[in-house]
Parts: C-alpha cells; sequence; structure tokens
C-alpha cells in the first residue's frame, strides 16, 4: 500500500474499543470546559485524561475533583508547572509557591505527575547556560515537597524552536542531566514525541530514562508549519513521525503509565469534540504500537 493508501486506512478505521492505556490530554480539545472533557472521554470509553491547571481552577478545586470522580476517569498527568527561568528574587519565589500550589491540586485529583516547562530566557538575557542552571535549582527546592505530596515533577525538553520564550531544557539527555540528581519519585521526564523524535540520541536517552519517564505524549510532527509553531502538532499519521520505534523504546525502558494524545492545531481545536475524540482513538489503534 502507498502512503496515501494507508492514511485513508487509518483516517477510516473504525473505533473499536479505546486502548485501555490511551489518555485524552485536555489540551487536544482546548476549547472544552472540564464538565465537557470529561463527558465526551468517557462517552468515548475513554479511560483517563490529562488535566490543565485552568479548566480546573475555573470551577475551584474541590469541585474539579469531585467532578473528575464523577466521572470515573483516572487523572494521567495535570499541566503545568514550571517557569524557573527568572533571575528575579520576587518573581522566582511567586514560582516557586505557584509550583507547590500546582503540586497539590496535582495530588488532590489523583495525577502522579505535575507537566513542567521550564522557562525561556528572561526578557534582554542570553544567558542560556545560567537560565538551565536554574531550572536545576528550583528542582532541587521542590523536590522535598513533591515528596511529600507523593507527585512527580515531570521535565518536558520542548524542541529547540522554543529555547528562547518557553523552555531552555530542550533535549531528553538535558533534562535527564538535571532529573538525575533527584529521588526519581521525586523528579522524573516527559517523553513528548513531537518534542523528541528528530534527536539523533533519543534512543539511548529513553534507555537512560529507564525509572525516570513520567508520562508519555504522542501526537504528530506535520508540515508546513504553522505560522504560529506551536500549533504545528497534528493527529497521529498526518506527518512524520514514527511511533513504533519511540513507543517500543519506551516500553522497553519499563514505563507502563497512560500514553497522552496532546494536539496543539487550531483546525483540531475547531473541530466538534466528539469529531476528535473519536478520531483520536481511531488513529491511536492504527499508530501507536502497545
Amino acid at each position: 500500500m502507498t502512503l496515501a493508501d494507508d492514511r485513508a486506512a487509518v483516517a477510516t478505521a473504525p473505533a473499536g474499543v479505546p486502548h485501555p492505556r490511551l489518555s485524552l490530554n485536555q489540551a487536544t480539545i482546548k476549547y472544552a470546559t472540564l464538565d465537557e472533557a470529561l463527558a465526551v472521554a468517557a462517552a468515548a470509553g475513554i479511560q483517563s485524561i490529562g488535566l490543565w491547571r485552568e479548566p480546573v481552577q475555573a470551577v475551584g478545586l474541590t469541585e474539579a475533583v469531585e467532578r473528575v470522580t464523577a466521572s470515573g476517569l483516572r487523572v494521567s498527568s495535570l499541566c503545568r508547572g514550571g517557569f524557573f527561568t527568572t533571575s528575579d528574587p520576587v518573581a522566582r519565589r511567586e514560582a516557586l509557591d505557584d509550583n507547590r500550589r500546582a503540586l497539590d491540586e496535582a495530588a488532590a485529583l489523583g495525577a502522579p505527575a505535575l507537566v513542567l516547562v521550564a522557562g525561556g530566557l528572561p526578557e534582554g538575557s542570553r544567558d542560556i547556560v545560567g537560565a538551565r542552571a536554574r531550572v536545576a535549582d528550583a528542582l532541587e527546592a521542590l523536590a522535598p515537597y513533591a515528596l511529600e505530596t507523593g507527585v512527580t515533577l515531570a521535565i518536558e525538553p520542548l524542541h529547540p524552536m522554543y529555547a528562547a520564550d518557553r523552555a531552555v531544557v530542550s533535549t531528553l539527555g538535558q533534562a535527564l542531566d538535571i532529573a538525575l540528581h533527584f529521588d526519581e519519585r521525586a523528579v522524573g521526564v516527559v517523553v513528548d514525541a513531537f518534542h523528541v523524535w528528530w534527536d539523533p540520541e533519543v534512543m539511548q536517552q529513553i534507555a537512560r530514562a529507564a525509572g525516570r519517564i513520567a508520562s508519555y505524549q504522542v501526537c504528530d510532527w506535520i508540515t508546513p508549519l504553522a505560522s504560529d509553531a506551536l500549533l504545528s502538532r497534528g493527529m497521529m499519521g498526518d506527518g512524520h513521525i514514527d511511533f513504533g520505534p519511540l513507543t517500543e523504546a519506551v516500553t522497553a525502558a519499563g514505563y507502563t503509565g497512560d500514553v497522552e494524545v496532546e494536539i496543539f492545531n487550531q483546525h483540531i481545536w475547531d473541530s466538534p469534540f466528539d469529531e476528535v475524540v473519536g478520531q483520536t482513538v481511531r488513529r491511536f489503534a492504527a499508530t501507536v504500537p502497545l
């Protein structure tokens, strides 16, 4: 079969029963309220959801916990914490306090991991080495509290195109260089296919991450890139990533948790939630070999 035939087969495959480890990251249906996200995931037979702090905060943590419990879904992760790179002492204290609150939220929701985006270069700075050092310092301050809450601080390396404005931690190797200084229960890493697929060392680094993988996320790298590169994520099978070797490597490294589909894409966001979720179930079954 040609590539076009393969893609057509994926697109028209029956949904069937969702894989029990499939988790719908709430970002994939960005405009859904917490109630809508829980309802559409549960209706599709998905058993797990990755939550974002803003929709949780919109209803209040206590109410959010009750609604998640009532839905029957488990929470695979909470997004997001981090943004540790400021050199301003006041802003740094505020960032640490906010991350402690995020750990509390994750613990209340039953999320095993708080996903961290490190933060980009402070305004006017070109000192990327110093910025990465401040990420490590922040984790040293937060790790004891993470152990108290039972939630893992999960460093997510972002593709280097985001190094200036979002995350100075760009590779899985860099994330591990930080995480390995801490108890694995306190600090782990996220393997996000979109951000790591290009890295020639990714397989070695996934093996090195054994026992440290706190979350595995999938979506595709589509071209041409959107004018806002943040929105260049696509549905699995629509882009360039081979999820087979990545998934096999993550499995070999001992990861048995939920696998989140996290997509930032304006067309997908503008589509009906149930259609997006149905396609997510089909594409996951066709492309992610668990």
